[in-house]
């Protein structure tokens, strides 16, 4: 049993299962056991290897993308360049070397990195040494204007909830305890406001995967562009609309069990891209009728409240 894992069992003793989510954000996001604090998760001598890893190519492409959505907008005079969950710094460091013959690119930019870690700060301020840059905790406090977004394989790792349609509702999947051990259960089965559409193409049996964080977020950036422009590009494993259980862990480049290692595995799940155009859309309705929400953090990332009430467990 890991430290973690110890912590777990005695707050589901003490307080009842946890969901998905709460599991989740402890396991990447605890303080001092969480993956991401205390774990190197990138590269051969980490858990799993990422695209900018593999080759540059990816980012400068990437790098190449927005200098050519930057210059179809007006080549604006000053924007803001920020990548949500920057890893190591190896991405936004290939897609500036690609970028840096783009006349005036590099003069209208001011990079922002939203990133709470003070260990991945360090190792991206020594990857992008030579270029001023500002770290924020949260989407909350980049600065208004013109906005030109990266998000690689970051909504992946927010944490989400996972339903079972049943045929009285939806039963939610938790973590308890069996005989002293992390296991995966289920509550009772109950409507659900938030998944009523979902019965048109689900079935009893059907597992349905929920990520409260993901809307806000996309929401939030979609009504910055539309109020000042520019641009998102979000790279991540998903398709939608969510079905099937994609919940799963990476531990030394190789499948884990979810419950196995808490702390010492990535955790992530499969992206639901027709949710997250959907919030989109609709923020960039109605932009003009009401101010952009403050994103909050959760050590780094950002995680607001769920935007629909879902059921207590």
């Amino acid at each position: 049993m890991t430290p973690l894992a110890a912590i777990l069992a005695r707050r589901i003793r003490a307080t009842g299962p946890m969901t998905l989510a709460d599991y989740m954000a402890e396991c990447l996001l605890h303080p001092q056991h969480g993956y991401y604090g205390a774990q190197e998760p990138f590269g051969a001598a980490g858990d799993f290897t990422t695209a900018p890893e593999i080759s540059q190519m990816f980012g400068e492409m990437i790098g190449l993308c927005l200098a050519q959505a930057w210059d179809d907008q007006g080549r604006p005079a000053m924007f803001t360049l920020a990548e949500l969950g920057p890893g190591r710094g190896t991405l936004m460091a290939d897609v500036l070397r690609a970028t840096r013959g783009v006349a005036g690119f590099h003069e209208a930019a001011r990079l922002h990195l939203v990133e709470a870690s003070a260990r991945l700060r360090a190792v991206q301020r020594a990857a992008l040494a030579g270029h001023p840059a500002h770290w924020h905790d949260d989407m909350g406090t980049l600065p208004d204007g013109p906005l030109y977004l990266i998000a690689n394989e970051f909504f992946d790792a927010l944490p989400i909830r996972q339903f079972r349609r049943d045929t009285a509702g939806w039963q939610e999947r938790v973590v308890g305890l069996r005989d002293g051990r992390l296991t995966l259960g289920l509550t009772a089965p109950a409507p659900l406001a938030a998944l009523a559409h979902r019965r048109a193409d689900t079935s009893p049996g059907d597992i349905v995967e929920y990520c409260p964080a993901a809307a806000p977020i996309i929401a939030a950036i979609a009504a910055r562009i539309a109020r000042h422009g520019g641009g998102a590009l979000i790279v991540d494993y998903g398709s939608g609309p969510s079905l099937g259980d994609t919940f799963q862990a990476i531990r030394d480049h190789a499948p884990d069990d979810v419950l196995a290692h808490p702390g010492q595995a990535d955790l992530t799940a499969h992206v639901d891209f027709v949710e997250l155009a959907r919030a989109a859309r609709r923020r960039q309705r109605g932009y003009a009728r009401r101010a952009p929400r403050r994103v909050r953090s959760l050590n780094g990332w950002a995680s607001p409240p769920a935007p629909a009430p879902l059921p207590a467990i």
